[in-house]
C-alpha cells in the first residue's frame, strides 16, 4: 500500500517527512524540542514550512477515528487541538500517524506541576480542567479518559485555559447521558489521583498538595459549575429579576445563555426556570466582534475591562461601542504591543502580554502612590520582567 496523507492539508511538504522510519528514529533536523506529556504512544513535534505539528504513531483504525472526533470538536468550537491529517500506508510494520497542529504557548501538566508549583496555581489548573470537561459535556462529548496527561494548558490572564489533546476514547452524541457524564467524572477522579501519586512518588509535588484531595477537588469543581449551568431554579412569578441575575452570573463565568426553558409548577404561582442552551465564550465573542482580537476567555474579560475604562477616561460613554473599540485598539492596545521589542514578543501571545503590562502598571502605581502611565509601565515590564521570562513555548511557571 502506498503512503497516503488524508486531511485538510495546508502544507504539501508534510509528504516529505521520513514516514518510512519509526517516529522514534526520525532525524533531529526534522524535529522541534518541546515538552511532551506522558503518552502510551510515541509523539514527536516536527517543523514544516514554519509551522510546528504534533505527530503521534497510532493504529490506522484509531488514527482515522481520532481525526474524525477532533474535527467534530472543532465544528462544535470545543477546546481541543486542531486536526490536520492522518497518515496511512507507511512501510510494513509501522503504525499509522495522526497529525495535529501544535497549540502555541501550551504545555503538558508535568511541565507546569513540578516542585515549586504553589497550591493556588494547582487550583487554577483544576478550574481550567473542570471548565473543559463541562464544555465537552454540554456539546454531547464523552471523553472516556479525562486526565491531566490528556490535557494541554495555556495562560489565560490570571488563570489557565485547558484543551483536550487526546480523543482516542471519546464519543460524540447529540446529548450526553447522565450515566456517561458521571462515568467520565469517575474516570477523571481516578486518573488525577493516580497522576498526583506519581508526582508525589517522584518528589515533584509540593508538600502542601494532597493527591486524594486534589482528585476530590476536580470532582467538586465540576459539579458546582455543571449545577450552575443546568439546574432548575424555582422562583415566584414576581421575582423574574432572579432569572436575569442568574444569566449575569453565567456571563461572569464566561457563558452565554442562548435559550431558557420556563414552565409553571403545577398548582402554584411559581415558575421553574432552567438554562436550555448554554454557549461558552461570552467575553471572547464580544471582544472578537469589537476588535477582531481572538483570545482566551479571561484575557478577553481583562481587555474588555480596559476598553471600558478607556471609554470612561476619554468621555466616550455615549459614543458607539464599535467606534470606541477601534480607538482603543489603535491608541492603546496596538501601541503597547508594538513598544515591546520584536524578539521578546514571541515569549507570550499578545493578549497575555497586554494583561501582564496592565498588572505591572498596577504594581508600579501602588508603589509610586499614583498612576505611572502605560509608557513607563511597558518599559519597566520589558526591562525588569519580560526579559527574564523563559520562552512560553518551553516553560510556564507562575
Amino acid at each position: 500500500m502506498a503512503l497516503q496523507i488524508t486531511g485538510a492539508l495546508g502544507e504539501p511538504d508534510l509528504i516529505r517527512l521520513p514516514w518510512h522510519l519509526p517516529l522514534a528514529e526520525w532525524p533531529d533536523h526534522h524535529l522541534v524540542d518541546l515538552p511532551r506529556g506522558i503518552s502510551r504512544h510515541v509523539v514527536r513535534f516536527a517543523r514544516v514550512g514554519g509551522t510546528v505539528y504534533a505527530i503521534k504513531e497510532i493504529s490506522e483504525r484509531f488514527a482515522k477515528r481520532e481525526y474524525g472526533l477532533l474535527w467534530d470538536l472543532a465544528r462544535l468550537d470545543a477546546p481541543a487541538v486542531e486536526p490536520v491529517a492522518y497518515v496511512t500506508g507507511r512501510d510494513e510494520g509501522l503504525d499509522a500517524a495522526l497529525i495535529t497542529r501544535h497549540l502555541q504557548f501550551s504545555l503538558p501538566y508535568r511541565a507546569v506541576m513540578s516542585g515549586t508549583l504553589r497550591p493556588d496555581t494547582l487550583t487554577r489548573l483544576l478550574d481550567a480542567l473542570a471548565v473543559l470537561l463541562v464544555r465537552l459535556h454540554l456539546v454531547g462529548f464523552y471523553w472516556g479518559d479525562c486526565s491531566l496527561s490528556n490535557t494541554l494548558f495555556r495562560r489565560d490572564a490570571g488563570a489557565f485555559a485547558a484543551y483536550l489533546v487526546d480523543a482516542e476514547t471519546g464519543e460524540e452524541h447529540p446529548m450526553i447521558s447522565e450515566g456517561q457524564r458521571l462515568h467520565d467524572i469517575e474516570i477523571a477522579h481516578m486518573n488525577i489521583f493516580g497522576e498526583m501519586l506519581d508526582l508525589e512518588a517522584g518528589g515533584l509535588l509540593h508538600k502542601e498538595i494532597d493527591p486524594e484531595q486534589t482528585a476530590d477537588d476536580i470532582v467538586n469543581r465540576y459539579h458546582r459549575l455543571w449545577g450552575e449551568l443546568t439546574n432548575d431554579e424555582i422562583i415566584e412569578e414576581v421575582d423574574w429579576h432572579k432569572v436575569e441575575q442568574r444569566i449575569r452570573r453565567l456571563n461572569l463565568l464566561g457563558f452565554d445563555v442562548a435559550e431558557m426553558m420556563v414552565r409553571r409548577k403545577v398548582g402554584t404561582g411559581r415558575l421553574i426556570v432552567r438554562p436550555k442552551v448554554v454557549d461558552a465564550g461570552h467575553h471572547q465573542r464580544r471582544l472578537l466582534r469589537l476588535t477582531g482580537l481572538d483570545t482566551e476567555e479571561n484575557q478577553a474579560r481583562r481587555l474588555l475591562n480596559d476598553l471600558d475604562g478607556f471609554r470612561v477616561a476619554q468621555g466616550l460613554r455615549h459614543e458607539d461601542e464599535a467606534v470606541v473599540a477601534h480607538r482603543w485598539l489603535a491608541e492603546v492596545f496596538q501601541p503597547t504591543i508594538t513598544a515591546i521589542p520584536a524578539e521578546l514578543r514571541r515569549k507570550l501571545d499578545s493578549a497575555q502580554l497586554f494583561h501582564e503590562v496592565l498588572d505591572h502598571r498596577w504594581y508600579l502605581s501602588e508603589a509610586n502612590g499614583g498612576d505611572v502611565g502605560l509608557d513607563e509601565a511597558v518599559k519597566s515590564y520589558v526591562d525588569n520582567v519580560l526579559v527574564h521570562k523563559p520562552d512560553e513555548k518551553a516553560l510556564i511557571q507562575e
